[in-house]
């Protein structure tokens, strides 16, 4: 292992993927990204930040490394901010469709469709230090479901920044604007700081 290792604290290495194009250089020369093969925690924070400060607590801890985690979710303004953290698991099944599908039942005869993804990007260090940067990305839920790209709620979120849903979107196009990568690029920094680089 080199001296500039950092473990990203998901499972899902299609993020580690999306994560890797995202940050790009940006975490500075020579640090590299590595997967995560530890236990997963229990995600019972009451925020974003709780729950990504969770998810690197534990990797820092299975591996001795700094790590980097996430957390995000969608925040429909009509529904009170729901399904926020609870986006991943809002129809109970884990499952993208199922989520659509129940988003959009409780979204029928909406009006007012605004919502945002929001994304907590964590970073923390085997001495303890703790760091968090918040981002949003606002839009609106669409009525069905557009475009097959992207994961999560992108089929059925089109972002006021763009014309097409997030599925919609390539994926250079949606690593420039989404909330994981405002997120990610503005905790890059600190990451450099801490490997001095």
């Amino acid at each position: 292992m080199t001296s500039r290792e950092v473990v990203l604290a998901t499972h899902n290495q299609g993020k580690v993927v999306e994560l890797r194009e995202i940050l790009g250089s940006a975490l500075g020369e020579g640090v590299e990204l590595v997967g995560y093969d530890g236990p997963e925690p229990v995600e019972d924070g009451g925020s974003y930040a709780a729950n990504a400060l969770i998810k690197a607590r534990a990797a820092v801890a299975h591996t001795g490394l700094p790590a980097l985690a996430d957390d995000s979710g969608i925040a429909v303004d009509a529904l009170g901010g729901a399904p926020g953290i609870h986006s991943a698991r809002y129809a109970g099944t884990r499952s993208d469709a199922d989520n659509i599908a129940l988003l959009l039942a409780n979204m029928e005869g909406v009006v007012e469709r605004t919502a945002a993804f929001v994304c907590a990007a964590a970073f923390v260090t085997p001495d303890g230090q703790e760091h968090v940067v918040e981002a949003v990305w606002n839009g609106e839920v669409l009525t069905e479901p557009v475009g097959d790209g992207g994961h999560g709620y992108d089929p059925v979120f089109r972002p006021d920044d763009a014309d097409r849903s997030s599925a919609e979107l390539s994926r250079d196009e949606k690593n420039a604007l989404s909330h994981r990568s405002k997120a990610f690029r503005g905790i890059a920094p600190i990451v450099r700081e801490h490997f001095g680089v």
